[in-house]
């Protein structure tokens, strides 16, 4: 309408806290992860937090205080679990610490679970909880490849689901005899061993790999890879996964750590609605409204007819008010 115009502008969030796990392993990569996105949106204050090493005094692990110093945060708190979430959300005035506007970042099941209860209190990006890969591979596949694709997310936690999905009940077999031999001499054998072994890790075999992507959608897996001969025709089937990884040569590894994607990723089955971690999550979009006499104008009987109909009529009366002497 001549006279009127809407803007949408971007607006980044004013202070973040930013989650990095430490309970049984040590997470740099999370730090850029969570981090970078903050810093590209032009989020102002970033705090950070991650679970405090008995092994270097109650302190945060030297790694990571390091890649926060590489990245210019220099607000980093020693707290873990679910307690981290509650005081970003809350604040914690004798440590100096004020709330923040979104909580982000990976964590076990009680993160996440933290996560829910702290949302509308303050935002978050999703409950990224406990680990999850599922495999749709078929007859070409290489067994060994997509075993240790399995084992890769299972060393995480003894929590950690690793799915195979394949119409091949030859690679099922085949895969099945890699995995077990792997898990025996992977650096985290038990650990491994009790997440493959969980009810959470399965080897189904499908009747075709559309099935597979069915069953693939409703499962909603934080990381899912594609193993086919052709990946790219199956990819049109694919739509609920938090990262898809196409090919023998894309292992979820790259997403973890180098490829440029984020791996702060929804768990949970929350890919089906939420999405990973990026700039966007830090960003809000807000609508700006400016008209000037002559197109209020021209929009006023619309307006006045529509508050009529809902039977707000002092919604009309503000529009006429300004139009009239």
């Amino acid at each position: 309408m001549p006279g009127g115009t809407i803007v949408q502008r971007w607006q980044p969030v004013r202070r973040v806290g930013l989650y990095v796990p430490g309970g049984k392993a040590v997470y740099p990569s999370s730090v850029v992860m969570n981090v970078v996105a903050a810093q590209v949106a032009g989020v102002a204050s970033i705090a950070l937090a991650s679970p405090a090493q008995a092994a270097h005094g109650g302190s945060v692990h030297p790694v990571i205080l390091g890649a926060a110093g590489l990245l210019g945060v220099d607000e980093v708190y020693a707290m873990g679990g679910a307690g981290a979430i509650g005081a970003f959300a809350h604040g914690v005035p004798d440590l100096g610490l004020e709330p923040v506007d979104v909580v982000t970042g990976p964590g076990n099941i009680y993160v996440a679970a933290a996560k829910r209860v702290v949302r509308g209190v303050t935002g978050i990006d999703s409950e990224a909880g406990t680990t999850e890969i599922l495999v749709i591979a078929d007859a070409h596949a290489d067994p060994r490849l997509v075993a240790a694709d399995l084992v890769s997310q299972a060393e995480h936690d003894e929590m950690a689901a690793s799915v195979l999905v394949t119409d091949s009940p030859e690679l099922a077999r085949a895969v099945d005899a890699e995995v077990e031999a792997l898990a025996a001499t992977t650096g985290h054998s038990a650990r491994v061993g009790q997440a493959l072994t969980g009810p959470q890790s399965a080897i189904l075999v499908v009747d075709d790999l559309v099935t597979a992507a069915r069953y693939s959608d409703a499962y909603g897996p934080e990381h899912l890879s594609v193993q086919t001969a052709n990946p790219d025709a199956l990819l049109a089937h694919l739509h609920s996964a938090g990262a898809i990884f196409l090919g023998p040569h894309s292992p979820v590894s790259l997403g973890d750590y180098l490829a440029g994607s984020n791996h702060v990723l929804p768990t949970g089955g929350q890919a089906r609605f939420g999405s990973g971690l990026g700039a966007y999550t830090f960003l809000r979009p807000q609508q700006v409204v400016r008209y000037d006499a002559d197109a209020l104008r021209e929009a006023e009987p619309m307006i006045v007819a529509l508050s009529r109909a809902e039977d707000l009529p002092a919604h009309g009366d503000a529009v006429t008010a300004r139009l009239t002497p």
